[in-house]
C-alpha cells in the first residue's frame, strides 16, 4: 500500500503497511480523519485486490444499519472520488459502488439484524467495520471467523465510551500480534479545518471536560469528578519564550521500572498558571540511554532537576553525566498534597506537543464503587507518570499539610 501516493495522516501509515496484520484497527475522537482514510483504503484493497485478478466483496459494516444512507457508502464514495487515479477504476452508482471489471463489488450491513446473513456473502476480501464502540462479543464472535479467505482483515474503528466494551477488549486491550492499533484524535490530522475547530471550541467552553475528553480526545465516556485534574487543565499553544517571563524553569523526572516509562516534564508557572511545555516520554529507556533521552528537552543541563527518590542509583548516576539532580522529598500523603497543590493554580496549561501529559490528564483518576459508581477519595495507580513527574519538579512549592514540607526537605522533621 506505500507504493501510491495517497492522503494519509502521518500516524496512520504504519497501520496500512506494516504486514501480516489481520486485524487493523483506529480509535480516538471526533475530527481525527480515520473514517475518511478507513474508507479511503478500502478502495485502494478493492483495487489492490482487482488488479490482481482475486473477485470478491468489500464489507462496510455496522451495528445499526437500517438503510444504505446509515452506512458508510457515501463516506466511501467521497473518498474515492477525492482520489482521481482511483476514481477512474471505479463504478459508482447510487447504490453501488464496484471495480470497473466488476471482480470486486462493496456490500453494506447492519451487523444486529443481518449477521445471519453475512455468512453467505462470498468471499469476503475485506470487513471494515465503523462506529464499533457498540458491537456486542457474541458479533464478534460470529462475524471474525465469516471473514475467512487467505489474506482476509478485519479493521475496526470506533470512538471509545466504555472501557470495558467487547471492542475495547478485543482490539485495544488485547496483546495478540495480529492486532495493530491506533489512537487518532483531531490533533493528529493534518486537515482539521477551521469549521471544525470552531466547534471543538464551543465545545471546550461549554462542556465539562470528561465529556469533551470523549467526544474530541478519544477518552472514555466517565464521571467527571473521576479526573484527578478535572476542570484545571486546558490544552494551549503558547509562545517559545514564554517562559522568560517566569522567575524560573522546572524540570521533573520520573524513572521507568520494566514495562513503566521513563518520563521528565519541563513547566513554568506564570500569573498563577502552570504552564507544562516540553516532556520526554519513552519505555524501555535503558541507563545508558538516559542523557539522550534528557538532552531532547532544551535547558535541560542548566536548571536543577527533581526525580523519584526511590531510585537514587540512577540519581547519583545521571548526576555523575552532569546533570543538576536530586532526589524530591516524599512523606506520608504527598501525593494527595501534591494534587491539592495543582489544583491550586487558575490553570494548568499544556502545549499540545505534550501528547503523553495531555493523555494522561484525561485519565487520571480516582477510583470508583463498582457498584454505585461512586467516586472514591483513592487515586488508581495508573496513567500518572508525566503527573508525577509534575510533582517532583515543583519539590519544595508543594508542602505537606500543615506546611511542614519545607522542615521535611531540610532534615528538620
Amino acid at each position: 500500500m506505500n507504493s501510491v501516493q495517497l492522503p494519509i495522516p502521518a500516524k496512520l501509515v504504519p497501520l496500512f503497511t506494516v504486514p501480516n496484520k489481520r486485524y487493523r484497527c483506529a480509535y480516538g475522537g471526533r475530527g481525527s480523519a480515520k473514517t475518511r482514510i478507513f474508507a479511503l483504503m478500502t478502495a485502494v484493497k478493492a483495487y489492490q485486490a482487482a488488479r490482481n485478478s482475486e473477485s470478491g466483496v468489500i464489507l462496510c459494516a455496522r451495528e445499526f444499519m437500517n438503510s444504505l444512507e446509515e452506512s458508510s457508502m457515501q463516506e466511501v464514495k467521497l473518498a474515492i472520488q477525492s482520489v482521481p487515479w482511483l476514481a477512474a477504476h471505479f463504478d459508482i452508482g447510487e447504490k453501488y459502488i464496484r471495480t470497473l471489471d466488476r471482480r470486486v463489488s462493496y456490500v453494506f450491513s447492519g451487523l444486529r439484524h443481518n449477521l445471519d446473513s453475512i455468512k453467505s456473502k462470498a468471499r469476503i476480501l475485506l470487513c471494515w467495520v465503523d462506529e464499533a464502540e457498540t458491537v456486542s462479543e457474541i458479533a464478534w464472535q460470529k462475524l471474525d471467523p465469516t471473514v475467512r479467505e487467505p489474506g482476509s482483515e478485519v479493521w475496526v474503528t470506533w470512538n471509545p465510551e466504555t472501557e470495558g466494551s467487547a471492542t475495547d477488549k478485543r482490539f485495544r486491550k488485547d496483546s495478540d500480534d495480529a492486532i495493530i492499533a491506533v489512537e487518532m484524535n483531531y490533533m493528529d490530522n493534518p486537515w482539521f479545518h477551521s469549521v471544525l475547530e470552531q466547534v471543538r471550541q464551543r465545545d471546550l467552553r461549554m462542556l465539562d471536560s470528561a465529556t469533551y475528553a470523549w467526544i474530541w480526545e478519544g477518552a472514555y465516556l466517565e464521571n467527571a469528578n473521576k479526573q484527578v485534574m478535572s476542570g484545571k487543565y486546558v490544552f494551549e499553544t503558547f509562545p517559545d519564550d514564554l517562559w522568560k517571563q517566569a522567575d524560573r524553569l522546572f524540570f521533573g523526572a520520573d524513572f521507568g521500572f520494566a514495562q513503566d516509562p521513563n518520563t521528565l516534564i519541563r513547566m513554568f508557572i506564570l500569573d498563577n498558571r502552570l504552564y507544562i511545555e516540553y516532556e520526554a516520554y519513552g519505555v524501555g529507556v535503558e541507563l545508558d540511554e538516559m542523557p539522550q533521552f534528557y538532552d531532547a528537552i532544551p535547558e535541560v543541563r542548566r536548571w536543577p532537576i527533581k526525580g523519584d527518590s526511590s531510585r537514587p542509583e540512577t540519581i547519583s548516576w545521571l548526576s555523575r553525566q552532569g546533570f543538576n539532580i536530586d532526589a524530591a522529598v516524599k512523606w506520608q500523603g504527598s501525593v494527595e498534597d501534591g494534587i491539592t497543590y495543582l489544583r491550586g493554580f487558575e490553570k494548568i496549561v499544556i502545549h499540545p506537543c505534550c501528547k503523553e501529559t495531555a493523555k494522561e490528564a484525561r485519565l487520571y483518576a480516582y477510583k470508583t464503587d463498582r457498584i454505585t459508581g461512586d467516586v472514591l477519595p483513592v487515586i488508581v495507580d495508573a496513567y500518572n507518570h508525566c503527573w508525577d513527574a509534575i510533582r517532583y519538579g515543583l519539590d519544595g512549592y508543594i508542602t505537606a499539610r500543615g506546611g511542614f514540607g519545607t522542615w521535611i526537605a531540610l532534615g528538620r522533621k
